[in-house]
């Protein structure tokens, strides 16, 4: 029981950091912003309007196939780029990350270069261009629990996960969400 109790509050603390901006200069209070000044604001939430740039602006031209990039990756390790897709997943706390489905039936993880800006937790289903960096990575244990919580997985999900996974992540400088078909 001790054993539990221990975990769970592990867990708990671990989760009460969760999708936090680590610069430190950001703060509630400056919730101020000029409504002319959009690329300041940080979109946190629920969005009115889910299409848009988020982060760095870029183009949605040069884009590259899951294909190509899953096979860059593969052969050297990283793969630097525009990719589209489908957003599938958000996280649901604060748009921290999102997921997409890659053609093998895998899931890729996106985040977002130094949390410096999140998507509209209500942008599943649209499609997006994403302007960043892939690799091959393993995600430790802790953190795929983290993001089963920020899912809405339920605890017994979570503690089900109890191994690594190697998986293909995405960290995007910037991204633009267009409008559904």
């Amino acid at each position: 029981m001790k054993k539990t109790s221990i975990i769970s509050f592990a867990i708990l603390l671990g989760l009460s950091f969760s999708c936090q901006k680590s610069d430190s200069s950001h703060h509630e209070s400056d919730s101020h912003h000029h409504e002319t000044d959009k690329k300041s604001e940080a979109v946190i939430g629920v969005a009115e309007v889910v299409p848009g740039n988020y982060g760095a602006e870029i183009s949605s031209n040069e884009v590259v196939t899951f294909e190509e990039m899953i096979g860059t990756v593969e052969e050297t390790g990283t793969f630097s780029g525009k990719i589209s897709g489908e957003i599938k997943e958000v996280c649901s706390s604060k748009g921290c990350w999102l997921t997409m489905d890659l053609p093998n039936g895998e899931s890729m993880r996106v985040t977002f270069k130094d949390y410096g800006f999140f998507v509209p937790t209500n942008s599943q289903g649209f499609p997006i261009v994403l302007d960043g960096v892939a690799v091959l990575s393993e995600t430790d244990v802790e953190t795929l629990r983290h993001f089963a919580k920020d899912q809405g997985k339920s605890e017994e999900e979570i503690a089900a996960i109890t191994e690594p996974k190697k998986e293909i992540t995405f960290e995007a400088i910037g991204v633009v969400i267009r409008e559904k078909a």
